[in-house]
């Protein structure tokens, strides 16, 4: 759901948009809707209606909220950012990828029907993948889709967060994965195979995408690497002891967004990130668990764009440097 009618004109609309969002996205019954914005069941019901009747609903929202427009708006002054984009908070829901996966299928997409050839470079992780299996079936030949991490877990298959291959189910566009596991054995295991021609191309076509989507991943008890099997308790433990405190696409950095010397970050095999003086490079993340890693990426300019919801736009914000 994207937006077209102007927030500040009527601020109805604002509350209409809401309850459209608590209602088509984030499967509120009225009753629950009511509750969360302090109305009645009726005026729920009324608002979801309005909604309707003025077009905001689609698939999703299609209204820029006000709070989250100026949301938007500071955390780009402050944090130089060159895209963010917000969308409302449900503070009952669990989901680590509601609403941030939708509005990353949006752009994802927009960018995707553009006619101009771009070569769109793909990280991994649960909330990017969520954002892909939301695409359209869309036939794009003229653009090239690269992944920057590797696609094989440790045991062998397939790494299920890998959204390449996910992709290309539903995009039929040229695509570039890359063979290779997440994190090597050895520095030297990585060097080889970093080495391999068909590897190289991949690399070279990831060095200067026109646009990047990541994802970034806590490094706590329940750490994305460490649950898929890409590192032992051991390493994770080290990796904290070491200031970790994220990762994008393997790379474990510490809260000051510098990478952590030695460790797994000798063995892992994915593409460095792209320049963000020449690309845009979106993160899509949100939650208390991440809000070290992605004020981390933001503030050492890791990544130059953001996805993320209000809450932790306001907890960004918020925070004293």
């Amino acid at each position: 759901m994207n937006g077209k009618q102007d927030s500040t004109a009527n601020p109805r609309l604002d509350d209409a948009a809401r309850a459209g969002w608590l209602y088509y996205i984030a499967g509120n019954t009225q009753d629950q809707i009511a509750t969360k914005l302090g109305v009645s069941r009726q005026t729920a019901q009324r608002l979801v209606s309005l909604a309707v009747s003025e077009g905001l609903i689609k698939v999703r929202v299609d209204h820029p909220i006000a709070s989250c427009l100026d949301l938007a708006s500071r955390l780009k002054g402050r944090f130089a950012l060159d895209y963010v984009e917000i969308v409302p908070s449900d503070p009952s829901s669990t989901s680590t990828t509601l609403g941030v996966a939708e509005a990353a299928a949006a752009e994802i997409e927009r960018w995707l029907r553009m006619d101009k050839p771009i070569v769109m470079a793909i990280g991994t992780g649960r909330t990017l993948k969520a954002a892909i299996e939301q695409l359209p079936a869309m036939e794009c030949p003229q653009h090239k889709i690269v992944s920057l991490t590797g696609n094989i877990s440790p045991d062998g298959s397939a790494a299920f967060y890998n959204v390449i291959f996910t992709m290309a189910d539903r995009i039929k566009s040229r695509s570039f994965p890359m063979p290779l596991p997440v994190i090597a054995s050895s520095a030297e295991e990585r060097a080889m195979l970093l080495r391999q021609p068909m590897i190289q191309t991949t690399l070279q076509l990831a060095t200067n995408p026109d646009i990047t989507f990541v994802g970034i991943g806590d490094l706590g008890p329940k750490a994305p690497l460490y649950q898929d099997g890409f590192v032992t308790e051991a390493e994770l433990k080290a990796l904290q002891r070491a200031g970790g405190v994220a990762e994008i696409m393997g790379w474990v950095f510490d809260r000051e967004g510098k990478l952590i010397p030695g460790l797994t970050n000798d063995r892992v095999a994915s593409a460095p990130l792209p320049s963000r003086e020449t690309s845009l490079v979106v993160a899509l993340a949100k939650g208390d668990n991440k809000l070290l890693g992605i004020l981390a990426a933001i503030t050492r300019r890791l990544v130059n764009g953001l996805i993320t919801d209000e809450l932790t736009a306001q907890s960004l914000l918020a925070t004293n440097l």
